[in-house]
């Protein structure tokens, strides 16, 4: 039995009876654990990552679980190298998922903070995520996500090779009309999942959504809005149910764009090339 185990069981008192392997996304292994009493258990483990990303995960859980809205499966450990969770047991949806999902969302997002960022940076997938804001970006939302998302996630790029004379032609558009951009977002500091799409939720035992894989700081909500919408989006039952909820402010179509670039950059330095075409795209968009 390895290490992991031997830690599980020390701390919790019990004997890990039986584990299968499931499914635990591109970076981490994920087995369901059984313990003597019969109870099971999510593990993730990763003997290769940063040490404090299971750390910041946990973190993001347990911040989700303060608005009280959507469920988020409980913290049972967590180290450098594994994360034990609450196993929710999947069914299938309810006859009302996406609408009460949506409903759900949009009260995750009245839970607000008086500043933007997080006490602490996190990962976005595996890529670091800078969320300590300057002094200057702490109330100014424009200034941290052209800061501390569109550039840092640039610089990435730039290290990585992927930065051509079209790239910096646009992204120099950008930065010099943000404010433009973003006229009419709102400059409240929302809780954010920070990485919802289909791959990052579960349904839980009673056919309702649960939270998973976050990387939360406290933003604008159209930003996380925005990215439900890459990979496939969601049912329209889902935004009718937000807006009914929590209307946006006007113009959030025309900001979806600033907001996918993001993570679509992320993608490009993730995954590579691929995510190249798609990323100078979401940039020409602003580009007059």
């Amino acid at each position: 039995m390895n290490k992991i185990y031997n830690t599980i069981e020390n701390e919790l008192n019990i004997k890990i009876k039986s584990a299968r392997s499931v499914g635990g996304g591109c970076i981490n292994d994920a087995e369901i654990i059984t313990d003597n009493y019969n109870k099971s258990y999510f593990l993730k483990k990763n003997l290769y990552s940063p040490p404090d990303m299971f750390f910041k995960e946990a973190n993001g859980l347990n911040e989700l679980s303060k608005a009280d809205t959507i469920r988020v499966p409980k913290v049972i450990l967590v180290s450098e190298k594994f994360l034990l969770l609450e196993y929710l047991e999947s069914s299938s949806k309810s006859k009302n998922f996406f609408e009460n999902f949506g409903r759900a969302f949009a009260k995750l997002h009245k839970f607000s903070s008086n500043e933007f960022g997080f006490f602490e940076d996190n990962y976005i997938g595996s890529t670091p995520q800078v969320n300590i804001p300057e002094q200057e970006e702490k109330y100014d939302w424009k200034k941290f996500y052209l800061n501390k998302r569109i550039l840092f996630q640039y610089q990435l790029l730039e290290k990585a090779g992927y930065s051509d004379e079209s790239l910096r032609k646009y992204l120099r558009n950008i930065e010099e009309n943000i404010d433009k951009i973003l006229d009419g977002a709102e400059n409240i500091p929302s809780l954010l999942h920070g990485d919802l799409w289909s791959g990052n939720y579960i349904t839980d035992e009673f056919g309702e959504a649960c939270l998973i894989d976050p990387a939360v700081y406290y933003g604008n909500r159209e930003a996380d809005l925005s990215m439900t919408k890459l990979f496939g989006g969601f049912s329209s039952t889902f935004y009718k149910s937000y807006q009914e909820e929590f209307p946006l402010p006007d113009g959030f179509e025309y900001r979806e764009n600033i907001y996918k670039l993001y993570h679509v950059m992320n993608h490009l330095n993730l995954f590579g090339g691929s995510y190249y075409s798609q990323t100078i795209s979401l940039m020409k968009f602003y580009y007059k």
